[in-house]
């Protein structure tokens, strides 16, 4: 165990800083020492001769003239006392920061409060992202940052241009880890028929027509902290357009349904047992790839009113079947807030029921990563009560240790996110994550929680092992069996039932 000793040199005595940071180097298994407020010269040098640690971390909050001398000092006697065998970091305002950073005396700096920089620098990362590009593949990236959960914000606006220029600002403030990219409907639906486009103009996201639009937008990424760029699987020709995000936007991982984007909700072009075998085919062919995947299907559900066990059986279903299909790396959403009236204790336990019941699925091939939402219909019209929804779903959130969070931007009931609006969203979400970071209430202990979610479970057993009864899952005539027989059922899909296309 390594041991980090931390103290607010001179007379500084604002002591928040560096004991939150040691709060954090504890939550990293690290021996903290903390010598408190206006620590002197001889105090500190006799500390570190006492406790050997491995880390020395100083603070100075006020006038950085004075802490530029008080520091000259603590380097001089440090370096004659022969202690300098270890690492020094140092906390406090730019100008201190920026003086100190020519000398080079210590490891790495922090100008504020930010957990996110300090998990990197006890992990072992270098935080001065302006200099170094972070990891560009997404299970290095999750590595190097958790517990803090790596950001993405869906972002695409109705031309390419602006969303280029979008792209390049969100990446050049650092603010999350994946862009998004969201492409309209024509682009998902009829990337190789331009023939069968309603309109040449974006709908609903940027009009992404060629090869070279992918890259364009990837190239506008290249900056700030390098984020990493995925984008959906498309509703037809899943395979080809699969190849060109890999080629294009190094894709950081795919999102595919089982039941979705076809006829039977309007989003596809495909009959709904056809899109059933793209969609496994697609699975298979990123499994192949040893790619990443994550099952567009619980929240599908939920946003059609289902049942709760409904929407677990489904989420259940989806890593069943990636499993199955060889994949390795599966990425497990869970979006909250959805039905949006939904209190947050059955909120909880429909998630806490679902995780459990998918991560019973893990062994030494298959590994489950935690993705969590807020629900875009949750939202309020109004941007500052937006805001507050946005803070308090991030914090229920935060109950499940996510690795990945999908910031959704407060401004989605009233307009498509701007770079502003999904900067803004993601320091509101930073905010809520170190604070919960630092500790929060085991709300996942509450009995009505506990209860809730096992009752949710036999629930969700019992669907998942009547569709099994009729088949195996891997087959696309026992999946559309279990629309047929109403195993899988959602209000919203009632007007659909008529429909050859659904009932076969």
């Amino acid at each position: 165990m390594k041991k980090i000793l931390g103290a607010c040199i001179g007379d500084c005595v604002h002591i928040a800083g560096v004991h939150r940071f040691l709060k954090i180097a504890e939550n990293q298994d690290y021996e903290t020492i903390f010598l408190g407020p206006a620590v002197d010269t001889e105090q500190l040098i006799d500390a570190i001769r006492e406790h050997d640690p491995d880390v020395v971390g100083l603070s100075y909050r006020l006038t950085p003239k004075a802490g530029i001398e008080i520091l000259r000092e603590i380097k001089r006697r440090i370096t004659e006392e022969g202690l300098r065998g270890r690492e020094f970091v140092l906390g406090g305002l730019p100008e201190l920061v920026q003086s100190e950073k020519q000398e080079g005396f210590f490891s790495a700096y922090f100008q504020g409060d930010d957990a996110e920089q300090a998990i990197a620098y006890l992990r072992g990362v270098v935080i001065e992202v302006k200099y170094l590009t972070p990891p560009q593949n997404i299970i290095k990236r999750i590595d190097s940052k958790y517990p803090f959960p790596v950001l993405r914000h869906h972002f695409g606006l109705p031309t390419l241009e602006e969303t280029a220029k979008g792209i390049k600002k969100i990446a050049e403030s650092g603010c999350l880890d994946i862009i998004s990219l969201g492409t309209d409907q024509n682009a998902q639906a009829h990337f190789f028929h331009p023939e069968r486009m309603s309109s040449g103009k974006g709908a609903g996201g940027v009009p992404v027509r060629t090869k070279e639009d992918f890259v364009k937008l990837f190239e506008a990424s290249r900056v700030g902290n390098f984020p990493l760029m995925r984008t959906y699987a498309g509703t037809d020709d899943l395979i080809e357009l699969a190849q060109i995000y890999v080629d294009t936007i190094n894709n950081a991982w795919t999102a595919i349904p089982i039941f979705w984007f076809n006829k039977m909700d309007g989003r596809g072009p495909m009959e709904l047992e056809s899109s059933l075998r793209a969609h496994l085919n697609a699975i298979k062919w990123h499994a192949k790839k040893e790619l990443p995947v994550e099952i567009l299907e619980s929240h599908h559900w939920s946003l059609r009113d289902a049942k709760d066990e409904v929407a677990i059986a489904s989420g259940f279903l989806g890593a069943d079947i990636c499993k199955k299909l060889g994949v390795r790396n599966f990425f497990s959403q869970y979006m909250f807030n959805t039905p949006p009236q939904t209190n947050q204790r059955d909120d909880l336990a429909k998630m806490l029921a679902q995780k459990e019941m998918i991560e019973s699925l893990q062994d030494e091939n298959f590994t489950v990563y935690t993705q969590t939402r807020t629900g875009l219909f949750s939202y309020p019209i109004d941007l500052d009560m937006a805001k507050g929804q946005l803070a308090q779903s991030t914090m229920l959130q935060m109950q499940l240790n996510p690795h990945i969070v999908h910031v959704v931007s407060y401004s989605e009931a009233n307009h498509a996110a701007t770079p502003e609006n999904v900067i803004e969203s993601c320091k509101i979400a930073k905010q809520v994550i170190a604070k919960c970071l630092e500790g929060q209430p085991a709300m996942i202990w509450d009995p009505y929680v506990l209860e809730r979610k096992q009752e949710l479970i036999e629930k969700a057993v019992s669907i998942i092992n009547t569709i099994k009864s009729i088949g195996s899952v891997l087959d696309p005539i026992v999946l559309h069996e279990s629309i047929n027989q109403g195993l899988l059922h959602a209000p919203q899909l009632d007007s659909y039932k008529s429909k050859e296309v659904i009932i076969g």
